[in-house]
């Protein structure tokens, strides 16, 4: 069921979300300023349960290097996505969906379908509905809702148990996150550059170079502000929880996501600095 969700002493611009999702934790309070100020960890329903030969493979590693291979070779075992393996008789290689190519998809357009299939996966796991998809999401009636709804169920992305892909994505990078990259820390600073600040869904205004903003349910940010700096003209410096991290630099074993140090988290309502390039 999708309803409006809200933050306290924030009502005026209610987002959508859904009362179910897959880590047991209230989709509003994953949404919130809250939680990011507060994380807990999160974990989907299952999927270590279910995976425990991947979870071995990762105690084994004793780098995140090491690590982010043996997950990435799981993947093409399970999945079938090694290009060898993709070659069928006569040299013909069929359309596989995986989640290396959704991420490779999102860093050329994060609101083509790829995008959109991200956007869905966040929305059933987490409960938080995206609000931007090509314009805005004000309404599940809108023919922007409809556009992605489409979009992010196409039949060829599914066809490979993509969201168990993703799935798996989200915890692998968890348990390497807390063992290896960012061992021993809660939150990472990093940067969004933006061009029209009134895109985002100002939440509440704080002061001056502070406000709480309705980011995307999921949102690209770098850990350079340099980089920031070339997509915008306001810089937006946050506080992301590592809990909400599903990809970042140095993953995996790819130059996918590297160039501009680029992390996907989870979004929701983050409170920002902004400052002008």
């Amino acid at each position: 069921m999708i309803r409006a969700m809200s933050e306290q002493g924030t009502q005026r611009k209610p987002g959508l979300g859904h009362s179910t999702n897959r880590v047991g934790r209230s989709s509003q309070w994953v949404a919130s300023c809250g939680f990011n100020a507060a994380p807990e960890a999160l974990h989907i329903h299952g999927v270590r349960e279910m995976n425990p030969a991947l979870f071995t493979m990762l105690a084994q590693a004793e780098t995140g290097a090491e690590a982010g291979a043996a997950f990435l070779s799981y993947m093409q075992a399970m999945f079938g996505i090694d290009p060898e393996q993709q070659t069928a008789p006569g040299g013909t290689r069929p359309f596989r969906s995986s989640f290396l190519r959704l991420l490779q998809g999102w860093s050329f357009d994060s609101n083509g379908p790829e995008g959109a299939v991200l956007k869905g996966w966040v929305e059933s796991r987490f409960g938080i509905a995206p609000c931007f998809h090509k314009e805005v999401l004000a309404c599940m009636s809108c023919s922007a809702w409809q556009v992605y709804t489409s979009e992010k169920m196409q039949s060829g992305f599914h066809a490979n148990a993509i969201w168990a892909q993703l799935d798996l994505l989200y915890e692998a990078a968890q348990w390497i996150a807390a063992r290896f990259a960012f061992a021993g820390q809660t939150h990472l600073t990093l940067y969004r550059g933006s061009n029209a600040l009134e895109d985002h869904a100002v939440l509440e205004r704080i002061g001056k170079r502070e406000a709480v903003i309705r980011l995307n349910n999921l949102v690209s940010f770098s850990s350079e502000r340099e980089v920031a700096d070339c997509f915008g003209d306001k810089i937006l410096t946050v506080a992301v929880p590592v809990a909400k991290v599903l990809s970042y630099p140095g993953l995996l074993p790819t130059r996918l996501l590297q160039g501009e140090r680029e992390f996907l988290a989870i979004g929701g309502a983050y409170r920002v600095r902004i400052d002008d390039v």
